[in-house]
This record gives C-alpha cells, structure tokens and sequence, in this order.
C-alpha cells in the first residue's frame, strides 16, 4: 500500500474484516456485518466519538457505556486483533493494494452518495483510486456467450476509450472481460467491481501495464485474499451501478444469475443510473423482460461524440425512497461527524432518451466551456475562483472541472486544490483576457445563444437540463437571468419559450433542429 490506512480505518477494520493472512483461524472472532457496524457507527456518533476511539485510551469504558445489541465481549475480542491486522497489512503492501473506510475522504464520493449506509465498511483496491468518482458506462452480462457478443462487448469498449469514458465492469468472464478488454486494448479506462480474488487479479500478468498506466483500478468490498461467494457476487452488483453514469445489458438470463439480479434490483429499487439493454440481434427472453420492467433500448451510438454526450445528458435517476436509509438512518458523515443530507442526482427518471438536438446543444456547450476554462486557468485557479469568475454553482464548475482533468486539458494542483491548464498553447488558444470578455460574459453570451436557438419551441426546465447537461439549479439561474432580459418568457405549465427569433446566431438554427419531426 502507498499510504498507510488512518487510525479510524484501522478500527473498521479490526471490527469488520476477517483478516485473511492464510489458513482462517477458527477461534477467530466473527467480524461485524454492514447493519451491525452501521448500528455501532451510529452511536458512536451521536456519543460524539468516532471508531478511532475504540483504540486510544479509555476504550473498555466506552464499549461498556455501548447499549446495542453487540456482545462487549466479542467487539474487544475483535479490536485485539492488532498482531493479526499488521500482518494482513504487510501482506497487501507487497501486493501493492490500499485500503480505505467510509471515514476517509478518499473513500468514493459516488458510494457514499447513491448507497449511503450500503456502501462498504472498507473497499480495498489497486490501481488510481480517483478514477473511481469519474463515472462512466457500466457493462453487464453473462458469463457464457458466443463470439459474436463478446466482439460486440469489446466494440462497445472500444467506443467508450474513444469517447474517453471509463468503462465499469465486474470483471467476471464473458461479458465483463470483454468490455475491459476493448477498453483497454483501444488506451481507455476501466474501473473493476471484484466479488473476490483481488490478490489473484492485481497480479495478472494482462492487468501489469494498465495498471502501471494508472487506466485500470481494480477494488473489492471483501477480504483481498476471500474466494467466491455467490452472495458476494449478488451484493457487488449495486456498486457497479452505483460508480457508473449509465449501464448497458449485454445479455441476461431470465430470472436467473447475477445479471439478471443486478439490473431488476437497479430498476426496481434503486434507480441509480439509466438501464439500457442491447436492442442489435437475437436479444431473448431475459432483455424483453428488462424492458418491461423499465430499462431503456440502446441505439447504438454512432461515433465516441456522441457516447460522450448521451452520457453527460443523461444523469442518474433521483434514489427512491425504498432505495435509501429512513430519515434516522442518514448517511454517516465519514462514520465521524454529524449525519449529513446527500446531494440529490439531477432527476431525469422517466424520460426520454436526449434528442438530437439536445445532443447538439450539450456537445455545443461543452466545447465552449473547456475552451473557455483553459484560456482561464493560464495560472492555478481554485474552486472558488472560477465559480466566481464564470457566475456558475460551485457544483456545476466542479463537474466540468473533473471532466476536464479525465480529458487531460487541465491538471489538477494539490495543497491547497487548484486546477492549471495543461494544453492552452498547443491548442493556440489566447490565455489570460479571452479576448477583451470576462469569463463570465463570454460563457453567458454563448448559453444565450444556445437556449434561445433550444426554445424555439415550449421547453420544460427538465428539457434544458438535458440538453446543457447541467445542474438544474444552474439551469434555472440561467433562465431566470433570461427571463429578466426580456429575452425568454415563461409560459403555463412551467414551459419556457424564447421571446423572439434570433437570426443573428453564432450556431446556425439548422444544426440544433432534430432530423425527425
């Protein structure tokens, strides 16, 4: 491991993990499941503690104050595995594997949100764990298939390199190895949700480079060291989901396997993502009853572009409320601090798949907004400083940073956070005055442009949200700073129309129309 895990890690692990270091001791005490940790890590923080408190001084004490219904005895005898946790320690830095908790901020963003108190106690892993927060497009299907949908899986990895998107997977055989592979093979990026066996696979021999490259990230939410159990195969499922912006069935087996499980569980209770199933060839039983139970038919896209953009206009689905904690089960603020409120999705669930159009609108915005931030960012910028100077949410200038930074056009500065442009002067672009424009003005002249070309006809905010692929608050500001000017006008049923016709645009009309009426 690069980092050694943190003291409040360290106690997660001790009261979670089983500590594989060879032959399983059977005197061992049994480690906590999720509910039973999630319960411990409750009162722990309403007793304003935190699970590092379990190893400093005064710790008998407070596991005698512990009111729950977990045997005193057995959590001492689980926080005494101090020797045990060295050693399995040790064994994963030689493998070159880390291990983080819900209480540390490298844990996954994504996790954390969709999964709340679902999430893994501790996920271990090898490879660039930031890539774990960059989404992408989840590949599913089964294990046995014919040559001709493992050629199609790897085309479809091979268009999400090109689109350069990460491709999530589960890497079991089949389906899941070939999308890594067309990934990979074409210089993509691939994040690998293992239901076991992460020693075994951080040390193959086809994994070597990309891993070195730092394209492939591989995590785990069991033992590094624990071989297969159908149930672990089942409860992975939700975090390949849960990384991903979208997810594609390849194929499944009716009422049947982990693929199955995985996409009717997505659907029916969780509704994290958008869930597309091959529409190309024989599709059989398994992907007609996805369909009806709410996935969507994927239309093959036609080049990268335009992958890219239907996944940026697409967000993930707001949770449902059986697919989240009640209200006293909020998510545990890095199992430390107080309870905080998740941030919700963009809610596009239930609609339809982005027009043209809308494709257009966003890939429009998106070549603005990065020529924009690049000429900007000549000298390190924070956070702050370019919400400010772009008049955006700080949320919605984060995005199109991280974005930016998987594209490789700017570069993002630790210590404090800033981000640097990488490749202004070899794309001849000015730095520093944009052309006599603040940043602000230029963006907001090219989104005026955009929308009153975009409202030609009534438009709900739902609709702009998808075709700038932005937040809806953003959305929202923008209109209302539309409406003041005089240049759009809301109408009943909080649809919105562009005043008058612009002819004078920078984006001619004909290239925003859709193709069909």
């Amino acid at each position: 491991m690069t980092d050694a895990p943190s003291l409040n890690t360290r106690a997660i692990l001790l009261l979670t993990a089983p500590l594989i270091v060879g032959r399983e001791r059977r005197s061992s005490p049994k480690p906590l499941g999720v509910g039973e940790y999630n319960r411990l890590a409750r009162w722990l923080r309403e007793s304003r503690h935190e699970p590092a408190d379990l190893l400093r001084a005064g710790a008998g004490t407070l596991l005698k104050e512990c009111r729950l219904d977990l045997n005193p005895g057995r959590l001492d005898r689980l926080l005494g595995r101090g020797f045990l946790l060295a050693q399995a320690m040790e064994r994963w830095r030689m493998r070159a594997l880390w291990v983080t908790s819900r209480a540390d901020a490298e844990y996954p963003q994504r996790l954390k949100r969709r999964l709340r108190e679902l999430a893994p106690p501790v996920l271990y892993g090898c490879g660039k764990r930031e890539d774990l927060d960059m989404g992408g497009l989840a590949v599913v299907g089964s294990r046995n298939v014919d040559d001709a949908l493992i050629s199609y899986t790897e085309g479809v990895g091979r268009l999400a390199a090109g689109a350069r998107r990460t491709v999530v997977s589960g890497g079991a055989r089949g389906v899941d190895q070939a999308a890594m592979r067309g990934a990979l093979d074409a210089g993509g990026t691939v994040a690998c949700v293992l239901a076991d066996g992460l020693e075994r696979a951080a040390t193959r021999r086809e994994y070597r480079s990309a891993l070195m490259d730092g394209r492939l990230v591989l995590i785990c939410p069991y033992d590094p060291a624990a071989g297969f159990l159908v149930g672990h195969a089942m409860q992975r499922n939700k975090l390949i989901y849960a990384l991903a912006d979208a997810a594609l069935v390849v194929s499944a087996e009716f009422e049947k396997g982990g693929t199955w499980a995985g996409a009717v569980e997505q659907l029916d209770r969780h509704r994290f993502v958008s869930v597309y199933v091959r529409s190309t060839g024989e599709m059989g039983r398994g992907l007609e009853a996805l369909l009806d139970r709410g996935a969507r038919r994927w239309v093959d896209p036609d080049g990268p572009e335009f992958l890219d953009s239907l996944l940026i206009t697409h967000p993930s689905a707001t949770p449902t409320p059986e697919s989240i904690a009640p209200p006293q089960e909020l998510q545990i603020a890095q199992d430390t601090g107080d309870a905080q409120p998740v941030e919700a999705e963009t809610p596009t669930a239930g609609t339809e798949p982005p027009r043209e159009s809308e494709v257009r609108v966003a890939a429009k915005l998106l070549t603005v907004v990065s020529e924009s931030l690049v000429r900007y960012l000549d000298e390190p910028k924070t956070e702050d400083e370019i919400a400010s100077a772009f008049e955006v949410q700080k949320h919605q200038g984060r995005r199109w940073l991280k974005r930016l930074v998987a594209d490789g056009a700017i570069e993002r500065l630790s210590k404090p956070t800033r981000y640097r442009a990488i490749g202004a002067q070899e794309l001849g672009l000015p730095l520093g005055s944009m052309g006599g424009f603040e940043p602000a003005e230029q963006l907001f002249a090219s989104v005026r442009e955009l929308l009153l070309l975009f409202l030609d006809q009534p438009r709900g905010v739902e609709d702009v949200v998808r075709a700038l692929a932005v937040q809806k608050n953003q959305a929202q500001g923008w209109l209302m700073r539309l409406m003041a000017e005089g240049a759009v006008m809301k109408l009943a049923g909080a649809l919105y129309l562009a005043s008058d016709a612009h002819s004078n645009s920078l984006f001619p009309l004909s290239d925003l129309k859709d193709t069909q009426t």
